[in-house]
């Protein structure tokens, strides 16, 4: 009965790591490329009473053993990298990337952070930048009176200027990366990612090539996060939760009726 406590424990303990892990994704159900967590479990170590397939006399094996489990825990919380919904923004510096890359960011210290938010803005000098003012690499710069701002599939970024409207000029190339493993980058906040070991070193390539997928000028990435799956989950783990909640109930009564048997 003792056990039972503290198995429950462990799977209360569980839920509501869920819980956070779900409030997460519905507080990010408008973040422009958030992509949304999966928690994984796992049980724990078991007390073996008896071992499955032990001899019980010459020749004959029990079929079945005797283990009691302890609980369960959350082995991780895994990012879906599932594409997000594309909505037409309109506006020309946003760029939502069609497939599996990453747009590399520098930040003011010199390290490079990845991100899918391709909301882009311009600074005061006309470089391309984030929401945060956090250069994009390659770094591309808009002159001051280009009349018109074109990003192509590829990432090849022009600009027509006055008087020369039929005339477009190239100014630079967004690459993408991908990784072997985008669900080992680490999130940061800010719709940023960092590399790890897990994730793999990052493979540059021009969008449309190597998988990294495709770019959309006009268009804004969201969220992959479907609010009525998250609170159908929302509702298992409060259920959940409850019946572990139970589970302490009726191993404090049992030893409540253990403790009268003294008295």
């Amino acid at each position: 009965m003792i056990r039972a406590l503290f198995t429950a424990a462990t799977g209360m303990n569980a839920q509501s790591t869920v819980i956070d892990n779900t409030s997460n994704n519905l507080a990010n159900v408008n973040t422009n490329g958030f992509k949304k967590g999966q928690a994984d479990f796992q049980d724990l170590i078991y007390v073996t009473e008896k071992v499955p397939g032990s001899d019980v006399s010459q020749g004959f094996q029990v079929p079945t053993g005797l283990q009691i489990g302890s609980g369960v825990k959350v082995a991780g919380i895994t990012k879906i990298f599932t594409q997000g919904g594309l909505v037409n923004t309109q506006n020309p510096n946003d760029v939502a990337i069609e497939g599996d890359g990453f747009i590399q960011v520098t930040l003011p210290s010199g390290e490079i952070r990845y991100t899918r938010d391709g909301a882009l803005r311009l600074n005061a000098v006309g470089n391309l930048v984030t929401s945060d003012g956090f250069l994009i690499t390659p770094q591309i710069t808009i002159p001051q009176g280009a009349v018109t701002t074109s990003i192509g599939a590829d990432g090849t970024v022009t600009i027509t200027n006055p008087g020369a409207t039929n005339a477009s000029v190239n100014l630079g190339q967004i690459t993408l990366v991908r990784f072997q493993n985008p669900a080992g980058l680490s999130a940061e906040g800010r719709n940023l990612f960092a590399e790890t070991v897990s994730s793999g070193t990052p493979i540059t390539a021009t969008p449309g090539l190597n998988g990294t997928g495709l770019i959309r000028q006009g268009f804004l990435e969201r969220s992959n996060v479907d609010v009525v799956t998250e609170l159908v989950g929302l509702i298992l783990a409060q259920r959940a939760y409850e019946f572990n909640t139970r589970a302490v109930r009726t191993a404090d009564n049992m030893l409540s009726a253990t403790s009268e048997l003294i008295r």
